[in-house]
C-alpha cells in the first residue's frame, strides 16, 4: 500500500471547562506513510493521548479531516469508525489493561476471536507472538501472576494479533522501570518492524523517542 495509513488535515479540538473555552489542538496537521515508525513527544498535558484518540477513532467532537488507510473517517458514523478500527488498527496504553480473569494467552487469543478467526488459529498466532516475545512458557498466566514488564509483552502481543496497518502506543512504557522499559520498546519496536506495520507512539521520554523513525512534537496544540 502506497497511501499514506495515517492523514490528519487540520485536526482540532476543544474542550469547555468551568465556562472556558480550551483548545488542546489546534489545526493538527500529520502523515505516517505505511510501515513508518513516529514517535509523538510532548510534555504531559500537551494533548498528546487525545490526538492519539482522535487517530484511534475512539471519540468524537474533532474538527478537521482523518483519514485512515485512505478512508475519510471524518465522514463515518459510529458503526463506521468500530469497523475500520477493528480492521486496521492496534492500541497499547501505558497500564496493560488486560483481563484479569483470562490467562496470557486468551488475552492475546481474544481481538483474534472477535474478528472471526478460529479458536484453534487465533491459539497458533497467540503463541506465536508471546514466544517472539519472551513468554512462551507464561502463557496459562494470569494478568496477577505476571511482572509489570511481562504484562505489557501480553499487551504488545494483543494490539498485533490481528497484523494492523497501524499500531497506536500512548506511553506504553511509562508505568516500567527503566531497564524493563528498555527491553519492552526493543521486543515492540522489533515486533512492529518485523510485521511491516507503523506505529504512532506518544512518550514524553527524549531517550525512547530517538529510536523510532521520525519524531514530531507537540507544541500549544500544534506539530512542530
Amino acid at each position: 500500500m502506497s497511501e499514506a495509513i495515517v492523514r490528519l488535515t487540520g485536526l482540532t479540538r476543544a474542550f469547555e471547562q468551568g465556562g472556558v473555552r480550551i483548545e488542546v489542538l489546534r489545526g493538527v496537521d500529520l502523515t505516517v506513510a505505511p510501515g513508518e515508525i513516529v514517535a509523538l513527544v510532548g510534555p504531559s498535558g500537551a494533548g498528546k493521548s487525545t490526538l492519539l484518540q482522535a487517530v484511534g477513532l475512539l471519540e468524537g467532537g474533532f474538527g478537521g479531516r482523518i483519514e485512515i488507510a485512505g478512508t475519510d473517517a471524518s465522514a463515518l458514523g459510529a458503526d463506521g469508525c468500530t469497523l475500520l478500527r477493528r480492521a486496521h488498527l492496534g492500541f497499547v496504553y501505558q497500564f496493560h489493561h488486560l483481563l484479569a480473569d483470562f490467562t496470557a494467552i486468551e488475552n492475546v487469543m481474544l481481538p483474534l476471536l472477535v474478528a472471526g478467526r478460529s479458536r484453534a488459529d487465533a491459539q497458533a498466532r497467540a503463541e506465536e507472538l508471546l514466544a517472539a516475545l519472551g513468554l512462551a512458557e507464561r502463557g496459562a498466566h494470569r494478568p496477577s501472576q505476571l511482572s509489570g514488564g511481562e504484562q505489557q509483552r501480553v499487551a504488545v502481543a494483543r494490539a498485533l494479533a490481528n497484523a494492523p496497518l497501524l499500531v497506536l502506543a500512548d506511553e506504553p512504557t511509562g508505568n516500567l522501570d527503566e531497564a524493563t522499559a528498555d527491553k519492552v520498546l526493543a521486543e515492540f519496536l522489533r515486533l512492529v518492524r518485523g510485521t511491516g506495520s507503523a506505529a504512532l507512539i506518544a512518550t514524553h521520554n527524549e531517550r525512547l523517542a530517538a529510536k523510532m523513525d521520525r519524531v514530531v512534537r507537540l507544541h500549544e496544540g500544534k506539530l512542530a
